[in-house]
């Protein structure tokens, strides 16, 4: 990967993960997923870090969403070998919302699919006023994974949840603070210094209290999670979706940039 599709830096106890990736839309990577999990595994074993920023930095987006094209051929071993084991974004996504500290996803552009699941699983989530955000699946024929959905209940609710993913629809950043999709909106102009300023302001609190607090938080949402037979049928029901003409319809209709045409089949 060149390692400049993620920057990174330390100031003041806040870490911050910037994609850099806008000829892309920022579009993660398998290999940029398992890199934020490398980060952020070294920050909570070894860093002095309370506070974690991600930002998509100063172009048009944050994130579009996951990169399908992007798949890796030379990498080191260890990479390699983390590619092979594990889903590269339910191990970024685990990482960020298992990291000891708080988190928040600064939207400076729009944020689509992957990129707004990635931003779920922060704790907090900071928009400017130009943002654009969406769940785009149902306009493509797609079920999205069950433990994705979950997330999405846990941070912003059922209802919020059913409704952007029923609609596909796109939000600007004023819709999505009314239904709970992100926390804050603020004037681009003024984006870096009210996140840095939040940021700073968690960072100086007590690291304890910070810390398990987090942690008995997650155990709360531990309730909200699939029980064994509920996933086994919640992962059935989504190969369905894999396998039907409407996914093929979806992806077709995406790229010739016209309406699909689905059949429920």
């Amino acid at each position: 990967m060149n390692q400049d599709h993620l920057l990174t830096s330390i100031n003041d106890n806040v870490g911050t993960i910037t994609f850099n990736r806008p000829d892309r839309g920022n579009a993660l990577s398998p290999e940029m997923l398992i890199r934020i999990h490398q980060i952020l595994t070294r920050w909570a074993d070894e860093e002095p870090v309370r506070c974690v920023v991600i930002s998509g930095g100063q172009g048009k987006a944050f994130c579009s969403g996951f990169d399908i094209s992007a798949i890796p051929t030379q990498v080191e071993p260890e990479m390699e070998q983390l590619i092979r084991e594990h889903n590269p974004l339910e191990l970024a996504f685990k990482s960020i919302k298992h990291f000891p500290y708080p988190t928040i996803a600064m939207w400076n552009g729009y944020c689509f699919g992957a990129g707004l699941n990635l931003s779920m699983v922060c704790d907090i989530r900071i928009a400017a006023d130009t943002a654009k955000v969406g769940m785009p699946p149902a306009r493509l024929g797609l079920v999205y994974h069950p433990e994705g959905l979950v997330e999405f209940v846990q941070a912003i609710g059922m209802a919020a949840t059913r409704e952007i993913f029923f609609t596909a629809r796109t939000y600007p950043a004023s819709q999505a603070k009314e239904i709970g999709l992100v926390n804050h909106v603020v004037p681009r102009e003024t984006l870096l210094d009210f996140t840095y300023a939040m940021a700073g302001e968690i960072a100086s609190n007590a690291p304890i209290s910070l810390k398990n607090t987090k942690a008995i938080l997650a155990m709360i949402e531990e309730n909200m999670m699939l029980g064994t037979d509920s996933k086994a049928n919640a992962e059935r029901l989504q190969a369905e979706g894999f396998m039907s003409d409407d996914l093929r319809e979806g992806q077709m209709a995406f790229l010739e940039k016209r309406k699909p045409l689905f059949k429920g089949k």
